[in-house]
């Protein structure tokens, strides 16, 4: 009888973990980023007609956008709890089931213009359901591969799981972009409806992807212990620290993504830039981000997650101001540049390092809890960061208190990482 040797079966449930692990981001937070793409675009007139300055308009969608983030944090509560007691697999199951759901309803909904004030209100509802669900998935898509990876690797396989979070931007602004080709009242009647519907056809994909993979190994093992009961308040009464650095160190990273991608589609538009070189823009930057994770996860392996760490939110402090510069200068090639800097250098060192450097904060026992409140958590205290930039360019009428606000929340991150007492 053949058998399969102990290192093929182990290389092979990794391929499984990273396969689940990035298809099922991919898929899950292209739905949530369709949502951002939206709100920055067409959901402001659609949805929030309140005044007839365009910009208010995005405010207000701005402040729909940002309730998905204020609902993360009860996904990370009910989905980590899931993950340490029930396993991995189940809660990623339910993640994505609930995610697709919200986000093909969404491609269906009357507009204000049909149906009033109940328009923005189920928006709104199916918006903290994307929030919900994108809060548990974080934690388990890193897991599936942490869990499994060689050791000292951890950075760079960790990193693949992140690549699924650009990937599935790339493929919302990507589909935007190609509905945003039809004239332009095509567009606003219905062609904004296509990226959301066709979301349900490619979600069975992904549950299949999720139903063959295993369970990871160190759950397994933890699994042998006594079960917790309540692992949330393991994570607040032996880690309070590490959850603290946690939150801290990803307000840099989930900020600078808001203001470098959905706001910058806004303020872009703004300044008179044309919004497919945005959406163009966003894509290439996000691809960059993509490819370069990895890399900086690699880095970490050889050079320390803080260290790695420490330079994106540093140099994306530097280059808040540029940023904006770059997107009035009315080139093409220097709008896409700007992109492509902003995500693939400053956001990449950041989002490459998190899934290692958060992984080794936790115990296996409570890993997805921790790694979930410390994730979602951040989100929801910068999760207004494009409601509050946009509140202070429409005020100002300039970038430099923007600039400022990003700046300010980078240092947060930084002066975070240095109270890690254990970090690599």
């Amino acid at each position: 009888m053949h058998t399969v040797s102990p290192a093929i079966d182990k290389k092979r449930t990794l391929n499984r973990a990273i396969a689940a692990s990035v298809v099922g981001n991919t898929l899950e937070w292209y739905d949530f980023f369709l949502y951002a793409t939206a709100a920055a675009l067409v959901f402001g007139d659609l949805f929030f007609p309140v005044g007839a300055d365009p910009l208010v308009n995005t405010l207000v969608s701005f402040a729909g956008y940002a309730v998905g983030f204020a609902a993360r944090p009860l996904g990370g509560l009910v989905f980590g709890h899931v993950g340490d007691k029930y396993g991995r697999k189940a809660s990623l199951f339910w993640t994505l089931a609930i995610m697709g759901l919200a986000t093909f309803l969404i491609g269906l909904l009357p507009t204000f213009a049909q149906i009033g004030i109940w328009a923005p209100i189920a928006l709104v509802l199916l918006r903290v359901l994307q929030g919900i669900a994108a809060g548990g998935e974080w934690g388990g898509g890193v897991l599936l591969i942490t869990e499994n990876a060689p050791a000292r690797r951890e950075g760079l396989f960790g990193a693949l799981s992140q690549t699924g979070v650009g990937l599935g931007f790339v493929l919302s602004t990507f589909a935007f972009y190609l509905a945003g080709l039809l004239p332009h009242d095509d567009f606003v009647s219905w062609g904004w409806r296509v990226p959301f519907l066709v979301s349900i056809s490619i979600f069975g994909v992904g549950l299949f992807i999720r139903f063959r993979v295993s369970e990871t190994s160190d759950f397994q093992a933890a699994e042998a212990d006594a079960p917790l009961h309540a692992p949330l308040v393991e994570v607040l009464r032996k880690h309070p620290r590490e959850l603290l650095v946690g939150i801290g160190a990803r307000l840099a990273e989930t900020c600078g993504s808001h203001l470098f991608v959905t706001f910058a589609l806004a303020y872009g538009k703004a300044v008179g830039a044309e919004v497919d070189t945005l959406v163009l823009g966003v894509t290439l930057g996000m691809l960059a981000d993509s490819l370069m994770m990895p890399v900086f996860g690699a880095l970490s392996d050889r050079f320390g997650r803080r260290p790695v760490y420490m330079f994106g939110a540093l140099a994306m402090a530097a280059f808040a101001y540029p940023f904006f510069l770059m997107l009035e200068s009315g080139s093409t090639g220097v709008i896409l540049l700007a992109f492509i800097i902003g995500n693939g250098l400053c956001h990449a060192a950041m989002i490459g390092v998190q899934p290692a450097m958060y992984s080794e904060m936790f115990s296996a026992r409570v890993r997805y809890s921790g790694l979930a409140m410390a994730h979602e958590v951040s989100s929801l205290i910068v999760g207004f960061s494009p409601l509050i930039a946009t509140a202070l360019y429409a005020h100002y009428r300039s970038p430099i208190p923007v600039a400022l606000f990003l700046g300010a929340i980078c240092l947060i991150s930084a002066s975070s990482l240095m109270l890690w007492r254990h970090a690599r």
